[in-house]
């Protein structure tokens, strides 16, 4: 049994409230905010006291993450609470594997603390600057046909709630608002604490191959079922996908990891530099897309290594870009890849990005992107500055055509009337949300669209 004593990052820190001009922007440079009031919390009291004086002053509270979300998800233009000095694992179960941590732990730093236990997160997905709370908030993903998101980890939330209290709920305590709060948008309360199922420290093998889009789907349903994590992108001006075969490594068996002068190579010197380097020129003549999709196709070899399960399943993102992802249907991934490189053709600016797609299993958690259907799910991305709505646009559709449900951090347009056709449980989160929210003290414009104004 292990518990940390109540620090952050090993400094005992003070908590503040800014008034005045505070600027937040995400990312991608999608979304920004301005808010009265900033509240930087070191307490689960203190979160308490944000909200109460938000309360007082009769307006509406956000928690900032880390900026990772596409959408205007963490936008807090009344009262902000900034959670980065609410960090660290403040217990570990031993005999179980459960593990508790802070609402503003980014996963990098997650999985260091874990690393330092021999215990390691089943499944995730490729970037570890989130915070814990907004993953899950958002409805963060990996892949593998066998495994959920990140929410499907969890056994326990504690939340601040808008009257000040906290509460803590699991499957057998309050299992209503665990159903919802484990993707809950912000909108149920700021999340202060979050408990993990963990699993003992395992590696991967990874095999990362060039392929064609044909090949690959015809053999999808035996790579998927048989690999553990796998995922493809396909460069949509094109046949050419790059398939990743991700498998646990034997506990027997030592890892091989790539050299640091060979990682550095192919994934800080040719995916983020040269690519970036590439999508600049494209930006600047978007005549170039083609052929350098054409080059970058032409220069993909096989790869093969393994090492410690985060340093497979993460990848540095240096090259920024703007994204929407759809959960569609795993049945229908085909007909809606098929859809898409026709309407890719029929572009007016051409995609500098390739097309991601990964795997989930069916979950129970209420808005999850996966519940209740094994699903694919489609990420198309465009180089930031490069015009992206048409193409943006005719994927929302396409995805919509088999009842895709979008990323709820990742761009789309639809309102609650629309996604209240393709969550069963919508109004069941709703109905939670009013008994916890009634007065809407969690909400902003973004969850106003997707949820319904308050």
């Amino acid at each position: 049994m292990y518990s940390e004593p109540r620090r952050n990052g090993g400094d005992i820190v003070s908590a503040s409230r800014q008034t005045g001009p505070a600027t937040w922007t995400n990312w991608a440079g999608t979304a920004s905010a301005a808010p009265d009031v900033v509240h930087r919390p070191l307490t689960a009291e203190q979160i308490g006291a944000a909200v109460a004086a938000a309360a007082a002053d009769g307006k509406r509270v956000r928690t900032w993450g880390s900026g990772h979300s596409f959408t205007p998800i963490a936008v807090a233009d009344e009262h902000a609470i900034d959670l980065s000095g609410y960090r660290g694992v403040t217990h570990i179960d031993s005999a179980t594997n459960e593990v508790t941590v802070r609402a503003g732990t980014t996963l990098r730093a997650l999985n260091a603390a874990l690393d330092a236990h021999e215990l390691a997160l089943v499944n995730m997905g490729d970037i570890d600057k989130q915070t814990i709370a907004g993953a899950l908030s958002t409805g963060t993903h990996g892949t593998g046909a066998a495994l959920g998101g990140l929410a499907t980890q969890v056994s326990a939330l504690e939340l601040v709630l808008a009257d000040g209290s906290t509460v803590r709920c699991s499957a057998s305590e309050s299992p209503e608002l665990f159903a919802a709060a484990r993707v809950g948008l912000g909108a149920l309360g700021v999340i202060s604490t979050v408990t993990l199922r963990c699993v003992p420290s395992f590696a991967l093998t990874a095999r990362e191959a060039p392929g064609r889009l044909p090949d690959v789907l015809d053999r999808l349903d035996h790579d998927v079922e048989s690999t553990d994590h796998f995922e493809f992108y396909w460069f949509p001006h094109g046949e050419t996908v790059l398939t990743k075969h991700n498998n646990r490594l034997p506990d027997s068996a030592e890892p091989r990891p790539l050299s640091r002068l060979r990682s550095w190579v192919e994934y800080e010197l040719i995916e983020n530099r040269l690519f970036g380097a590439v999508c600049r020129a494209e930006r600047a003549i978007p005549a170039l897309v083609r052929p350098a999709q054409r080059l970058i196709a032409a220069t993909l070899s096989e790869r093969d290594y393994s090492d410690t399960s985060h340093r497979v399943f993460v990848t540095n993102r240096a090259v920024r870009f703007v994204e929407s992802e759809y959960a569609v249907p795993r049945a229908a991934l085909p007909e809606v890849l098929a859809e898409l490189r026709q309407a890719v053709a029929r572009l007016t600016d051409p995609v500098a990005f390739p097309v991601e797609v990964r795997f989930a299993a069916a979950d129970d958690v209420w808005l999850s992107t996966a519940y209740d259907r094994d699903t694919a799910y489609v990420a198309v991305h465009q180089y930031v500055g490069m015009p992206f709505e048409e193409y943006f646009a005719a994927f929302e559709a396409i995805a919509g055509a088999v009842g895709g449900r979008p990323h709820w951090g990742k761009l789309h347009t639809l309102d609650a009337a629309a996604l209240r056709e393709r969550y069963p449980r919508f109004d069941d989160f709703l109905r939670v949300r009013s008994q916890v929210d009634p007065e809407g003290r969690f909400s902003n414009a973004y969850t106003d669209r997707v949820l319904g104004a308050r």
